[in-house]
């Protein structure tokens, strides 16, 4: 049966006509069943007298757009995204090749899942991702989907038995934490060719609000400015700017403490026979340097520009050359109108086989200069109320004064600065005859030191400012990834939280390293809020039907899987038996 439009004798009108196809014998005939009238007058009424024909009754396909609703949307692109990164980097093999019991039916890796994509996409503690789950898409890799589990209670509150899976969880994972940072290293090194021989090393720290645990929690200097606050050390090893490998420590550890620590785990379980550990500052005492060197051991390290007598004389010593080398200018420095430069050149060691380099930064030589000059203001405002104090007779006796001064001058390191004395009972201050110009003659130079043949002075430059990507690294720890509050009050639990975050960072590694290889100038985190926009949503089509689809995001949003390659933006189907877990 069709519809078959037939003009009428004038040609100034068209008639449609409903058509039946039918067999007589060997022939077959057709026959008109209905003249349903003039064509232009049927056209508003198409669509339903189709629908009228075509569909059985009972069981339309076409659905009035009254009826049509969309009672739930769900977040899914970053979900989707942090999905993709997991599987390309292994993780989810590597999880499970351990001993972790199933629990809930599910394996390690799908119940640790969605710690990872919580810290990336809306970090809070274990009591908070039930309230996540409810806002998050968030489904196993055969389509099951996590569902918040609440007490049935007055308050809204997280139900025990799904609380206590992720803490389960977490101890499941602190357990094979060894195993697991091997087999990641492996994978990254077959992946991508990792380059073992530099290791780059640094220590930040994170404070708790209460007591924190017993061992790990301990006072010590705090970077965050929390002194009043117990804490604990971190200490982060990466490679090629993945993170491989990570420490907790007690928070009362020296930083240089840990490096011989560190060295040594990384020769036993990474099977390292030598590496060349790049630190920075403060990080490298001399008895490391000795031992690093007894262990056949490499070393890249920053020296100490105010602690150490030598460092002001090799920074003398290179403004006599006239040999300085120009480095080559980074991606970050190419895009300012006035590109910063940054030189280096060698000088003689003090000791044999030591070699010294001397770097100078424009940019940070303009920071520094800055941050001098704003330091030095603060200062000069303090001794000239103390010069007030004293003048107006409100504070007399050379002990009373010298003392205020030395308090006065501590307070903005601006003995660095100035100079004081007493004259005739008169309190004067002035420009410190030898410090300031040894100030000033630091400014923007710092001082490399290596036993490395083979590392030409450039090489030595871009090697140590991959601490960056350390620092870096630290920041997303802190900020992105919000490594605090940390809730726990145990040290396994501590440990545990920090091994998630750490793998939610080598997750967001992944994500940079992508945009940074395509040429994209989009930041992880905006990146990552961007993927909001991709929206799993769930649409009532009456009848006791629904379908579900999928947002495409915003312009941002489209970037970042069309560089990830993704294409399939639907959620996998779950199983019948199973579509839902907890």
């Amino acid at each position: 049966m069709f519809l078959r439009s037939v003009k009428s004798r004038n040609g100034q009108q068209e008639y449609l006509r409903l058509v039946e196809s039918f067999r007589e014998g060997d022939k077959v005939k057709q026959r008109i069943v209905a003249h349903l009238g003039r064509k232009d007058l049927l056209a508003p009424h198409l669509e339903a007298l189709i629908r009228l024909l075509a569909e059985p009754e009972g069981n339309p396909r076409w659905v009035a757009v009254e009826d049509i609703s969309a009672p739930r949307a769900s977040t899914w692109g970053p979900v989707l995204v942090a999905r993709h990164l997991f599987e390309k980097l292994s993780l989810g093999a590597i999880l499970d090749a351990g001993r972790a019991p199933r629990r809930h039916g599910q394996p390690l890796s799908e119940r640790i899942f969605p710690l990872l994509a919580n810290r990336l996409s809306r970090p809070g503690s274990e009591h908070a991702l039930a309230q996540w789950l409810e806002d998050f898409h968030v489904c196993t890799a055969q389509g099951s989907r996590w569902m918040p589990v609440w007490k049935q209670s007055g308050r809204v509150k997280v139900g025990f038995d799904q609380l206590k899976l992720w803490y389960q969880s977490l101890d499941d994972l602190l357990a094979e934490k060894e195993r697991i940072e091997k087999a990641v290293y492996l994978e990254l090194r077959d992946l991508f060719s990792l380059h073992p021989d530099l290791v780059f090393y640094d220590i930040t720290s994170t404070y708790f609000e209460g007591a924190g645990p017993a061992e790990l929690g301990q006072f010590g200097y705090s970077r965050d400015g929390k002194p009043r606050n117990r804490q604990i050390v971190i200490g982060v090893v990466m490679m090629d700017g993945w993170p491989v490998a990570h420490h907790v420590f007690a928070g009362n550890r020296l930083d240089q403490t840990t490096v011989l620590e560190v060295v040594k785990d990384l020769n036993q379980r990474f099977a390292l026979n030598r590496v060349v550990f790049v630190g920075d500052r403060g990080m490298m005492t001399v008895g490391n340097v000795e031992q690093l060197r007894q262990s056949q051991q490499g070393y890249l390290l920053g020296l100490q520009r105010r602690n150490r007598k030598d460092t002001f004389d090799y920074i003398q010593q290179a403004e006599r050359r006239t040999d300085w080398q120009q480095c080559p200018v980074g991606i970050a420095a190419r895009e300012k109108s006035v590109v910063p430069q940054t030189r280096v050149v060698e000088v003689a060691g003090k000791q044999a086989g030591v070699r010294v380099f001397v770097v100078h930064s424009q940019e940070r030589e303009v920071y520094e200069r800055s941050m001098r000059e704003l330091t030095m203001q603060r200062a000069r405002k303090e001794l000239e109320a103390l010069k007030a104090q004293v003048e107006k007779g409100q504070l007399k006796g050379a002990d009373k004064i010298g003392a205020a001064a030395a308090t006065r001058l501590r307070r903005h390191h601006g003995q660095r600065y100035f100079a004081w004395e007493l004259r005739r009972g008169k309190f004067h201050f002035f420009d410190h005859p030898t410090n300031l110009a040894r100030e000033m003659a630091l400014e923007g130079k710092y001082v490399i030191q290596t036993e490395e043949r083979n590392l030409s002075p450039l090489q030595a430059v871009a090697a140590y400012k991959q601490l960056n990507e350390v620092e870096h690294g630290f920041s997303h720890l802190k900020s992105l990834l919000e490594l605090r509050p940390v809730y726990h009050h145990t040290d396994e639990r501590v440990q545990a939280h920090v091994f998630v975050t750490a793998l939610a960072l080598l997750l967001d590694r992944a994500l940079e390293k992508t945009l940074r290889a395509a040429g994209s100038h989009l930041s992880t985190p905006f990146a990552w809020q961007a993927l909001d926009t991709v929206r799993s949503v769930e649409v009532d089509l009456g009848q006791q039907r629904s379908k579900s689809c999928v947002t495409r995001g915003n312009k941002h949003a489209s970037e970042v899987l069309r560089l990830l390659g993704i294409t399939q933006l639907d959620p996998p189907s779950p199983p019948e038996n199973q579509k839902c877990l907890m």
